[in-house]
């Protein structure tokens, strides 16, 4: 990370080239046959301008190709669908060189009036982007977030192979972004043809294409022939298999009909699992930039009042929690966690204590306490951490209904602001790259509280917002001054907790006995849970 970090810092200062790394085949992959992947939840969408969540991040990504990537299994950038790419001195300039022969699925060649097209229709309102907030930097992205312009002015088609993309700012973060999936290139012609079906019907550049999507039942994916990538993918296909519970996909897993569980290991069986030597050795565990945490809508009475969030906070028993997953986690004190630069050393945060926690309601005028709805993922262990949360406060004279949803209807209702509590299991908060601004933009800023935004809270604060773009205008990521300036952003965040950091969790997932690959490609940082595009089966 460090050495990725300095290697950007220098590519701002001086304007460097940044080349392809080009990728070299694992000499143990075999090429060939199909995996099998669960699911306890059918996907919502396909769409890389709208999928946002834990289950469709890693299929979405082998569907689709942006102009920026990463080493598979790090988070070390490098160009994906950009050839090259050059930065001005001021680092407001990106010039992209596109790769040539790059096909999309439906067989049309792809240009840089493809990059236009996509980042225009990312950032447009109609499109309800959960990533629009991501694109702020570039010129223009005013003006189209507010309709007065159809298009970004800050993205120019040079030719055919060249698209250049000007700033409003110095962005410290924008090559992350072009390796997000939001940043995704797409077809307009498939989107016309699909409208608000795309999602449905996803056409891409990616290593694997879209071949059935039976609703309720399965999806799969069929190798991309023409992927520009050569060597990949060794797979013939995945099938993913929706409807499944953890735990009858762990035992079919047992059985050698499952390839990758999707949702985990079931926190009910991780004991079992991890004393058995056998399955143990398929237990692949990672570290992961995560923060689980429960949304307080600051715009649902009585939330809407600091003594009342703050009641909360001191309410939550965070060391209790985390021994319902098998301590796979440790408390939090603040939203970003310990890993990631700019988190608060030494920053306590509020300490579990219901005593002050009534006296926090008394001054809010709540002496008898109040009723409210914690939305919840339905899949374990999440509906049991709900009702530790509901005893909890009901500790402090908080009356809590619980609704256990599919992670798409919890979504839908964070979005639209209609769910007064949300614990973010099973959609908590994992970085999209790693750098601090990853966790405030989209789930803590302004940009990402609109309708459909993954800002669950619906916390705005505009002097915060302005904190956060200086930090980000800086013209290199790793000064030591930009990551207190993150770190005084959190603390702000923190005096108005919008939020309750539960924990920062560790990541555990299991494969087959012939899946074949690094385990860091099933724990990937950036294609969560799995990087298909480069594990293999072994038989």
């Amino acid at each position: 990370m460090k050495t990725l970090l300095a290697s950007t810092a220098i590519l701002l200062a001086s304007a460097l080239t940044g080349m392809a790394q080009e990728y070299t085949p694992d000499p143990n992959a075999t090429a060939g046959g199909m995996i099998t992947v669960t699911y306890k939840d059918d996907v919502a969408t396909l769409d890389p301008a709208i999928g946002y969540d834990w289950q469709n991040w890693s299929m979405i990504k082998s569907l689709f190709d942006g102009l920026m990537d990463y080493v598979p299994g790090t988070t070390e950038l490098r160009p994906g669908l950009a050839e090259s790419y050059t930065i001005s001195d001021d680092g407001t300039v990106f010039t992209f060189t596109l790769r040539d022969g790059v096909i999309f699925h439906n067989g049309r060649e792809m240009s840089a009036e493809d990059v236009k097209y996509s980042l225009d229709r990312v950032t447009t309102p109609e499109t309800q982007s959960p990533g629009a907030g991501f694109f702020a930097s570039i010129a223009g992205f005013d003006a189209i977030s507010s309709g007065a312009a159809e298009t970004l002015s800050g993205v120019e088609v040079v030719d055919p192979k060249t698209i250049k993309i000007t700033l409003s700012r110095p962005d410290a973060t924008f090559l992350h972004v072009m390796a997000l999936n939001f940043a995704s290139i797409v077809p307009k012609e498939a989107v016309d043809a699909h409208g608000t079906d795309f999602g449905k019907n996803p056409v891409g550049t990616g290593a694997f294409k879209l071949g059935e999507w039976t609703i309720g039942q399965r999806l799969v994916f069929e190798k991309n022939a023409d992927y520009w990538r050569e060597g990949v993918p060794y797979l013939d296909g995945v099938t993913f298999e929706v409807g499944q519970e953890p735990i009858v996909a762990l035992l079919r897993l047992q059985q050698g009909e499952v390839d990758v569980p999707g949702d985990g290991i079931p926190p009910a069986k991780f004991q079992e699992v991890m004393g058995d030597p056998d399955q143990a050795a398929r237990v692949v565990e990672g570290g992961q930039l995560h923060t689980g945490y429960i949304t307080l809508n600051v715009g649902i009475a009585p939330l809407d009042k600091l003594e009342v969030r703050e009641a909360i906070n001191m309410a939550i028993n965070k060391e209790r929690i985390t021994q319902i997953i098998n301590g796979r986690a440790v408390p939090a004190t603040q939203p970003l966690p310990p890993s990631m630069p700019g988190y608060t050393d030494g920053y306590d945060g509020y300490a579990f204590d219901a005593d002050a926690a009534k006296d926090k309601l008394v001054e809010a005028g709540l002496a008898d306490g109040f009723s409210t709805e914690l939305f919840v993922m339905n899949t374990d262990p999440n509906p049991r951490i709900a009702q530790a949360i509901q005893q909890d406060l009901k500790a402090i004279g908080v009356e809590v209904a619980i609704r256990s949803l599919a992670q798409a209807n919890v979504i839908e209702a964070g979005g639209a602001g209609e769910a007064p509590m949300i614990w973010s299991g099973g959609m908590a908060w994992i970085a999209d790259f790693p750098d601090p601004s990853n966790f405030y933009g989209p789930i803590l800023g302004c940009a990402g509280a609109g309708e459909g935004g993954w800002n669950w809270s619906k916390f705005c604060d505009e002097s915060i917002d302005a904190m956060a773009t200086a930090a980000d205008s800086m013209t290199d990521p790793s000064a030591p001054e930009r990551m207190e300036m993150w770190s005084d952003v959190y603390m702000e965040v923190m005096q108005q907790v919008p939020w309750v950091p539960v924990f920062n969790e560790q990541r555990y997932t299991m494969k087959s006995a012939r899946m074949g690959g690094d385990d860091a490609l099933y724990v990937d940082p950036v294609s969560i849970p799995v990087n298909y595009d480069y594990v293999y089966v072994t038989e």
